[in-house]
């Protein structure tokens, strides 16, 4: 199974990129992050064409999550966190059994202070939550599968300058703890880095406000694919696509995809 993910910042505005996505890695299924669109206007007729099973949660001009595939879904879910309908997880399970998590954790703002910046309060709170959810569920041999855009840069090689990050919200101390303890808690692996190794430099995001994104290359690995230790074996490989950024209209995240034998 190729399996991406992909922070596609308004499913509505970039649909036309899935064809040259098929083309560039032709995935099974995509797992969309801030798609922007409340469901009843989710643009499925540019879709189906590549995608016949959706699933999603969206809300108006905000966030929204949805997962797309060529393979049918046995059961579909989904849950708010922290009290709020903000459209930030979406699940599905595929034959074999296996559940695949898509979250769109919060970004958090600018000051990385949860008691000067609710926003950055917001989202401590949603990765405690989670947390908690992931250790009460968790079971020994689960085939899951959790991705999506969780807004944290955690190793030094996923970041452009460590030193320079370290007090900007998504590379900060307290944020990398909080993103450890989430992957601790059901002893997930890091499917890139589980092989690519950790040294490195890898990057799924380049900010808007570079005029030549790739010369300067200040990027940041925001997006995630884990798996649970069940799939750790099942592991075949990874691609970045970087060219992605150049596409006409583009995000400004690039598809993260993993090749998963299950």
């Amino acid at each position: 199974m190729r399996l991406a993910t992909w922070n596609i910042n308004s499913v509505r505005l970039r649909a036309p990129l899935f064809a040259q996505l098929e083309k560039a890695a032709a995935p099974d299924i995509v797992c969309l992050q801030e798609t922007k669109v409340v469901d009843e206007l989710f643009p499925h007729d540019a879709l189906s064409e590549f995608y016949p099973y959706r699933h999603m949660r969206g809300m108006k001009a905000y966030n929204g999550v949805a997962i797309l595939s060529k393979v049918p879904f046995t059961a579909t879910g989904g849950y708010d966190w922290c009290g709020r309908e903000d459209a930030r997880h979406v699940s599905v399970k595929i034959a074999g059994g296996v559940e695949i998590h898509n979250f769109y954790v919060p970004a958090g703002g600018d000051e990385p202070d949860p008691e000067k910046n609710d926003k950055f309060a917001h989202k401590l709170s949603f990765l405690n939550e989670v947390t908690g959810w992931l250790e009460d569920t968790a079971k020994p041999r689960a085939k899951r599968i959790l991705v999506g855009d969780l807004n944290i840069a955690p190793l030094e090689s996923d970041v452009w300058s460590h030193k320079q990050l370290l007090k900007v919200v998504s590379h900060t101390p307290v944020e990398v703890e909080r993103l450890e303890r989430m992957r601790a808690a059901h002893d997930w692996v890091d499917a890139v880095r589980h092989i690519a190794g950790d040294e490195e430099k890898l990057y799924s995001w380049w900010s808007y406000r570079s005029k030549d994104w790739r010369a300067g290359d200040r990027g940041r690995r925001l997006d995630h694919v884990w798996v649970t230790p069940a799939l750790k074996k099942k592991l075949r490989g990874f691609e970045i696509i970087k060219d992605a950024r150049d596409w006409t209209k583009a995000s400004d995240h690039v598809p993260v995809i993993v090749d998963i034998d299950v």
